[in-house]
């Protein structure tokens, strides 16, 4: 960590990515709270984008806002734009095409884990 990274809280962290998403016109933005059913993060958010395009511009967008507090651990599927995973230990950001989130269908998968729902302040496309 540099002297210049800035520190968030995941849930902050996971409220931004949401914004950040709804602000690249992502659609079904969820936020879900998994800390008591699985240790691989505390947040997942899921975004659904209409084309390869819009996910890599979710992803970008996302990956650009918080490089100031921390660097990602990794990021898979960027290049295909199908599906781009964000890693960052604390949550973990899934922006997919809408065919291939139905496939996969994460959503029935973490059907446990509650959801925070997006403040009116954190959405960008709001304001």
């Amino acid at each position: 960590h540099t002297a210049t990274t800035t520190h968030i809280t995941p849930l902050d962290r996971a409220l931004r990515c949401a914004a950040l998403a709804l602000d690249k016109k992502a659609e079904d933005v969820k936020i879900l709270d998994i800390r008591r059913i699985s240790s691989i993060a505390d947040y997942l958010v899921l975004a659904s984008g209409h084309s390869d395009k819009q996910t890599q511009a979710i992803a970008e967008s996302v990956r650009l806002d918080q490089k100031k507090f921390g660097t990602v651990l990794s990021i898979e599927g960027l290049r295909e734009g199908n599906w781009v995973i964000l890693d960052y230990g604390d949550v973990i950001l899934h922006a997919f095409k809408e065919e291939v989130r139905r496939y996969y269908d994460l959503d029935d998968l973490w059907a446990d884990a509650p959801r925070i729902e997006v403040p009116a302040d954190y959405r960008l496309d709001q304001k």
